[in-house]
């Protein structure tokens, strides 16, 4: 399995207050397939046909207030991008937190307000 490189988006999200109605959708659109995230509760993993592994996942929201589409770009350092984005006009939207399998993630605003995720995963 490669890795993907440093500063590439590598996985998306799509936060749905109807996570069945989602899987249903992105299922026979694209062939997507879902499982649920054994570290989240709330939290499907969503792999393309022939993948190894998950690309991206539905966040289980709680309205549609809240839905949501977004990407996530791989960093080497949660809190240096968090401050990036802030020295280059942008916003953190959501401090940095670490998940109980150690991933590392922050949403941040471009100047725009548009949304997106960085991430560091978990050490092998």
């Amino acid at each position: 399995m490669t890795v993907p490189a440093f500063n590439t988006v590598t996985w998306f999200q799509v936060g749905a207050d109807a996570p069945v109605e989602a899987r249903r959708f992105y299922g026979d659109m694209f062939g997507w397939r879902f499982a649920l995230d054994p570290d989240d509760d709330g939290y499907d993993l969503i792999s393309y046909p022939g993948a190894d592994r998950p690309s991206g996942g539905i966040a289980h929201t709680s309205g549609p207030a809240e839905n949501h589409a977004m990407f996530l770009v791989l960093v080497e350092d949660v809190d240096a991008a968090c401050a990036q984005a802030e020295e280059h006009g942008g916003k953190v939207a959501m401090p940095a937190a670490t998940a109980s399998s150690g991933l590392k993630f922050a949403y941040l605003e471009d100047p725009a307000g548009n949304r997106f995720g960085v991430f560091t995963p978990a050490a092998p």
